[in-house]
This record gives C-alpha cells, sequence and structure tokens, in this order.
C-alpha cells in the first residue's frame, strides 16, 4: 500500500520557539523603553523658564527706551517664534523694532553699539557680546538673550546685512514659521519636538561637524513633507531625518524669509567638501541609531551628560 501521509517534523524545537518568542517580548519592551525615555528626554529639554525669562526681557527693553525719541518693541523671533527652542542649547532670539527713533537713520553697528551701552548703564556686572549682526546678554542665571536690531517695513523687516554696515532687503520671518507650523501640524504635532531633539543630538556633536538651527529646520520640513511616510515614534522619526538629510544636505536649500538665496550657504555650493562632511556625519549617526539598542546608546546619541 502506498501512503502519502505522515508527519510534519518541525524545524525547531520547543525550547527554541519558547525563545524566540521571549525574544520578542523583550525587544519589544526595549523599543517601548527607548521611546518612553526619548519622550521623557524631550519634555526635560522642553522646560524653559518663561518668568526668568520675562523679567530679563523688561530689563532690557526699559534700558533700550532710555533716553531715545520714539519706542523700541521686542519680538520673538528666531527658535521661539518657530517653538522650536532647545533649553540649554538654543537662545533666547528678539527682533529689536526700531520705531520712531533716531537709531532708524543709524547704521547697524552704530545701533549694536549703543544698545551695548544702554544695557551696561542698566546692568554694569551683566556680559554684553557685539557680534557681526546682534549682541547677545549673558546673565547670571544662565539665561542668553540675542538682540538682532530691526527697521519694521510694511511688508516685512530689514535687520543687519552679513558683512556689511548696511540693513539687508526685506525680509518675512513670518513666511517660514507658518511653513513649519503647517508641517508640525500635518505630522501630528511631532516635527517641533523632533527638531529639539535634532539640535541637542547635533550640539553634542564636534563643533565643526555641526550645522546651524536654522538648517536642520529646514531640512525636518523637507523631511516630513509627506505625512503619510513619517514613522509613528521618535526613534523611527530621527533615524527617518538622518536618512533624508544625509542625501538633502549635498544640495543648497532656497531661503524663503528671503534673508539670504540658500539657508545653508556656510556649507558652499552642491557637492562641495563641506557638504560631503556633512552628509558623512548623517551616515554616521544613522549608523548609531540602527545599532542602538539599549537606553545607555541611545542616551550616547542624544548627548545626555
Amino acid at each position: 500500500m502506498g501512503g502519502g501521509g505522515g508527519y510534519n517534523i518541525p524545524s525547531k524545537t520547543l525550547s527554541q520557539l519558547e525563545q524566540e518568542k521571549q525574544d520578542r517580548i523583550n525587544q519589544e519592551k526595549l523599543e517601548a523603553d527607548i521611546n518612553q525615555h526619548i519622550k521623557d528626554y524631550f519634555q526635560r529639554i522642553n522646560n524653559r523658564d518663561v518668568e526668568g525669562i520675562n523679567r530679563h526681557l523688561e530689563t532690557i527693553k526699559s534700558a533700550l527706551e532710555k533716553d531715545i525719541e520714539g519706542f523700541i518693541d521686542l519680538k520673538f523671533g528666531g527658535s521661539i517664534i518657530k517653538s522650536t527652542y532647545s533649553k540649554g542649547i538654543s537662545d533666547v532670539d528678539m527682533l529689536v523694532q526700531i520705531n520712531n527713533s533716531h537709531l532708524r537713520t543709524a547704521k547697524p553697528i552704530e545701533v549694536l553699539h549703543h544698545f551695548k551701552e544702554q544695557i551696561q548703564k542698566r546692568l554694569p556686572k551683566t556680559e554684553v557680546e557685539i557680534g557681526k549682526l546682534a549682541i547677545t546678554v549673558k546673565f547670571a542665571s544662565g539665561h542668553e538673550i540675542q538682540l538682532l536690531p530691526s527697521i519694521k517695513t510694511e511688508t516685512g523687516y530689514r535687520i543687519p546685512r552679513p558683512g556689511e554696515n548696511k540693513w539687508s532687503n526685506v525680509i518675512r520671518p513670518s513666511k517660514f514659521a507658518e511653513k513649519l507650523t503647517n508641517v508640525n501640524k500635518s505630522n501630528g504635532n511631532k516635527v517641533v519636538p523632533l527638531i529639539k531633539l535634532m539640535k541637542n543630538i547635533n550640539a553634542s556633536l564636534p563643533e565643526q561637524r555641526q550645522l546651524s538651527g536654522y538648517h536642520l529646520e529646514s531640512l525636518a520640513i523637507d523631511a516630513f513633507k509627506n505625512p503619510a511616510n513619517t514613522p509613528k515614534t521618535y526613534r523611527g522619526m530621527i533615524e527617518h531625518f538622518c536618512r533624508h538629510a544625509q542625501g538633502a544636505v549635498l544640495k543648497p536649500i532656497t531661503d524663503s524669509t528671503g534673508q539670504s538665496v540658500h539657508v545653508d550657504t556656510y556649507l558652499g555650493n552642491a557637492g562641495s567638501s563641506d557638504r560631503k562632511k556633512a552628509s558623512n556625519t548623517f551616515k554616521q549617526l544613522l549608523k548609531k541609531v540602527d545599532k542602538a539598542n539599549s537606553l545607555n546608546a541611545w542616551k550616547d546619541i542624544l548627548g545626555e551628560k
């Protein structure tokens, strides 16, 4: 009699199957722990001493308005207006609007020196530095506030032009902020937190390998413009961002504010050596993310002390 029946002999033993099941459970728990740790870390870097900053701003405004005709307004700019401020990484950037005062006709460097003089009269023990475009006030509380002089126009602002003692063409910082807001909303309000995380990761890199905050924000807008491709977890979003940025940094990104032609002029032309170095940085970071299967590995990536 011919028989086609028989027993199917399992290729794995019961103990092997049970071990595989336990490995899956352990991996799922580790993934959950890692994502929870990243969320908790974000909460810590997201805390901002609002009351303390506001007290400093009131003091600065009072000092700047003393002994001038007209008035001066302080408007949040930079990472704060875009909600990408990261505690310990971002300065508090302020646009100082010059309205109806003799400063409107002054050169940018004259305005910066005037700002420094007025603030040091009021705060003689506070460190005040003049930079290329703005002044930085370093308070004993640890807060650093950058003051960028601006002249308000009907359609935007004029700010100091990099490398020249002249005012810029009209820029529209709100245009970029609106674009970022829309991308953030379409991705469940996760893009802004992701940017803050990337700013902290970026700050933990050697200085010569760091990108500007504005550049990181622009890369994020491009990386998450299609919500259907956005991962569900912050770990997945960090991986997605690094993979996208690895190629995107090789080409200049147009500056939508009008402040300059490109947001990443400091890296040079397309395919430059600096751009290749930036691409390699993201390539190496992506490898670390792929291999990071412990909380300690993620603490290292996030730059936690």
